[in-house]
């Protein structure tokens, strides 16, 4: 079991939601952390609460990808975990979504894992140690319908983590991913809960990632619960399947979202 203390540890899209609550989780755990965003504004902001470095980075961008490792080697020291959880969620009907977004979606949500994780694997396997924790979505396995560009993405990173894992877990590299269901952040502005679900909240995913550095797992699903029900998902046949999604509402709450409570985070995604 490894302690995050003194760990140094690099988060991408750390500026807000899910990244500012882990990096604050594994600060208060003795980690050393660095925050990684495009919004460099917000990101000192959020680094100036917890005394820690704020970095630039395009997770798209070799060049600016390396930059940001480099840095938090000049500020910190060899980085031990890189969490990947840079990632945006475009929704609405697959008609009329934009073609820009949906390339965003995917070369921020795919692009920029696999890049991180190459990169950060060319720093760890030299040493023979340390973690990439590649931040997915239960969206990955469990499609809804409006939200089809970002079912895809997490569904890459998912095949993607996993593969990854095989491939160096003898060159004393983890890698594990962390699937979320919906959770309180922007990402979700002018939506619905699935029904008879509830949201989770981003320190527990923080928790979920604080967890994995303890004891490393190849996955770990956000509540641990729902997890339990993923299992049981391939077991049915597709009608039940169908039936459970239309429950649920995955065949709808994601069509309709609120424009006005998604309107300035539609303009962030587009940068």
């Amino acid at each position: 079991m490894a302690d995050p203390n003194g760990k140094i540890i690099a988060i991408t899209g750390a500026a807000r939601g899910i990244g500012l609550a882990t990096a604050t989780a594994l600060q208060a755990a003795g980690a050393k952390v660095a925050i990684g965003d495009i919004d460099e504004p917000t990101a000192k902001r959020a680094a100036e609460t917890l005394s820690a470095p704020a970095l630039p980075v395009d997770v798209t961008d070799r060049e600016s990808f390396t930059a940001f490792l480099d840095g938090v080697e000049t500020e910190l020291g060899p980085v031990d975990v890189l969490v990947n959880n840079a990632g945006i969620m475009p929704i609405g009907p697959l008609l009329e979504e934009d073609d820009v977004l949906a390339d965003r979606c995917i070369d921020i949500n795919v692009r920029g894992v696999i890049l991180g994780t190459k990169l950060g694997l060319a720093r760890m396997v030299p040493r023979g140690q340390g973690h990439i924790i590649n931040i997915a979505s239960v969206a990955g396995v469990m499609p809804a319908a409006g939200m089809a560009t970002y079912n895809a993405s997490k569904h890459a990173v998912v095949g993607f983590t996993e593969a990854v894992r095989l491939e160096f877990a003898r060159q004393g590299i983890e890698v594990s991913a962390v699937m979320p269901t919906f959770t309180n952040t922007e990402l979700i502005a002018g939506t619905k809960s699935a029904r008879g679900q509830r949201n989770a909240e981003p320190e527990e995913v923080a928790a979920a990632v604080l967890g994995l550095i303890a004891k490393p797992r190849p996955q770990v699903i956000v509540p641990a619960k729902l997890g339990r029900q993923l299992r049981l998902g391939p077991l049915m046949s597709r009608g039940m399947r169908d039936r459970m999604a239309r429950w649920y509402g995955l065949d709808e709450i994601f069509l309709n979202p609120d424009k006005e409570a998604r309107k300035a985070y539609d303009e962030r995604m587009r940068g």
